[in-house]
């Protein structure tokens, strides 16, 4: 292995950050593929993507975007503004609902462990569930299985995080080996899966972000 001297590998606290950082994004990636693969064949929440009075004329369901855009990387990018800012202020407060664990894993702590949501500080409004083993399945697993389960979930994160970026390669047009023969749905001409916000957001910013960020668009 090269060591590029990027981070201090002897650092207790640097070695809880990098591994706490691949457990969480290897979480997300899980969370990714499994859901590019159900928005892939159509599966989507059967009720409006607004409030308000249900009526043809102003009423958009999320059966009608999965209907229109047949790659995930699309029906994102159909979703107004308003819903992604949600989405956004949702994973804020549980990013900081993350870091609020004690001890720290930068300090001690044990990297990828998430604080309950039942008694958690800042969450906007009460959690009957928490994010992790929501109904105490797990409670008495003994700490051999425990730590066996933590490797397959580092293990299984890795594959996650290669499969969902070959699905979106593959969805922009590019080789992806072992992924050409299937059907997977091509997105738009100049559709950006690495933008959280889209071209036809009307954002502050979202333009020009496009224009320095992503200038062949």
């Amino acid at each position: 292995m090269v060591n590029l001297n990027l981070f201090d590998l002897g650092d207790e606290g640097t070695i809880g950050w990098l591994r706490h950082c691949e457990i969480k994004h290897g979480r997300v990636a899980m969370a990714g593929f499994v859901g590019y693969c159900v928005q892939s064949n159509g599966i989507a929440f059967p009720w409006a993507i607004t409030g308000g009075p249900l009526s043809p004329e102003t009423t958009t369901l999320f059966t009608d975007i999965a209907a229109a855009n047949p790659s995930p990387i699309d029906q994102w990018d159909a979703i107004p503004a308003a819903g992604k800012l949600q989405f956004l202020g949702t994973i804020a407060i549980l990013e900081y609902v993350g870091e609020t664990a004690k001890p720290h894993y930068t300090k001690g702590g044990k990297p990828g462990f998430y604080p309950s949501l039942t008694e958690a500080e800042g969450v906007p409004h009460p959690v009957p569930l928490d994010l992790y083993d929501p109904f105490g399945l797990f409670q008495n697993d003994s700490e051999e299985k425990k730590a066996r389960g933590r490797n397959v979930e580092i293990n299984n994160g890795r594959a996650a995080m290669l499969g969902i970026f070959g699905l979106i390669s593959a969805a922009k047009g590019l080789i992806v080996p072992g992924l050409d023969s299937l059907p997977i749905a091509k997105c738009a001409e100049g559709a950006e899966p690495m933008g959280f916000f889209a071209p036809g957001d009307a954002l502050p910013l979202v333009d020009k972000m496009y224009e320095t960020a992503f200038p062949w668009n």
